[in-house]
């Protein structure tokens, strides 16, 4: 399958992005908090990659390889624009994004560049993970604001798009045997930890920040429904997540390849709504 660069623009009104999500305040800063990773974090994942590009010897792969940095590269875009209006809203979105900036450019350095790919498949898992929790269930945006909507529907769709190319691109470059497969297992494990870690931080500083969010117990509880209710975000999560440590496991042995049929609407519907410029 052949990631497709698209040059999508969003209407996100900023008057809304503390509070754009159906449920309130406190979901909608959890997907703020994702929306925080992004920029560094997909820089982080195209250098991993690229840093491999030249022992790419597949005509069709590399063909991915570009389409996937194509991809990340206008996700990292959009989030920027998106986590600006954070911080125009009085949110530490610069701040945060420095931080992780500096653990990012820090593991960069100090790091083998096999270490860093194999941070890479694994996030490209969690990605890929979210992605169909939000594409399967459309109750997870509900009456949402559509702007917003529609980013997310965009990012989630091509990242199930290209949520194998980093994995084949570790197939190709590290040697097959044990070690390849304790060292892209073991990331998980470290990256699980760290990411969450990351997660929960970004949030709760979100929620301080917004002290209209602050202190709201029915706010609270739907975020505890949304994220670890019986169709919660991370039960959702645990069968797949468990899958990644099969030996044989590759991302696409979960074809859900049918997703992908709503791009095309929703790119027309996109560009419709808010063309280009």
């Amino acid at each position: 399958m052949l990631p497709i660069r698209r040059d999508l623009h969003f209407a996100l009104p900023a008057e809304r992005i503390k509070d754009w999500h159906e449920q309130g305040p406190f979901i909608t800063h959890f997907f703020n908090a994702l929306s925080l990773l992004f920029p560094q974090g997909e820089l982080f994942f195209m250098d991993s990659v690229r840093h491999y590009r030249a022992k790419i010897i597949d005509p069709e792969l590399k063909k991915q390889v570009q389409g996937f940095i194509g991809q990340e590269a206008m996700h990292s875009r959009e989030h920027v624009a998106y986590n600006d209006l954070l911080q125009a809203a009085g949110l530490p979105a610069h701040t945060l994004d420095r931080r992780l900036k500096f653990i990012l450019d820090w593991q960069k350095k100090h790091f083998p560049p096999s270490f860093n790919l194999a941070i890479t498949i694994a996030l490209e898992h969690y990605t890929a993970m979210l992605a169909e929790i939000l594409l399967s269930d459309p109750s997870r945006f509900g009456d949402s604001l559509k702007g917003y909507q529609q980013m997310w529907y965009w990012h989630a769709l091509e990242e199930t798009e290209h949520k194998a190319v980093a994995f084949d691109v570790w197939n190709r470059v590290i040697k097959p045997g044990p070690k390849r497969y304790l060292l892209r297992t073991g990331t998980m494990l470290t990256t699980t930890v760290f990411f969450w870690l990351v997660v929960l931080d970004f949030h709760l500083r979100l929620l301080i920040a917004d002290r209209k969010a602050g202190g709201h117990l029915k706010g609270f509880w739907r975020m505890l429904k949304f994220l670890y209710g019986p169709r919660g975000v991370f039960p959702r999560m645990f069968r797949p997540w468990l899958d990644y440590f099969r030996p044989g496991f590759h991302p696409w042995d979960h074809d859900n390849r049918a997703r992908l049929e709503r791009i095309d609407s929703l790119v027309e519907e996109v560009e419709r709504s808010y063309p280009s410029t």
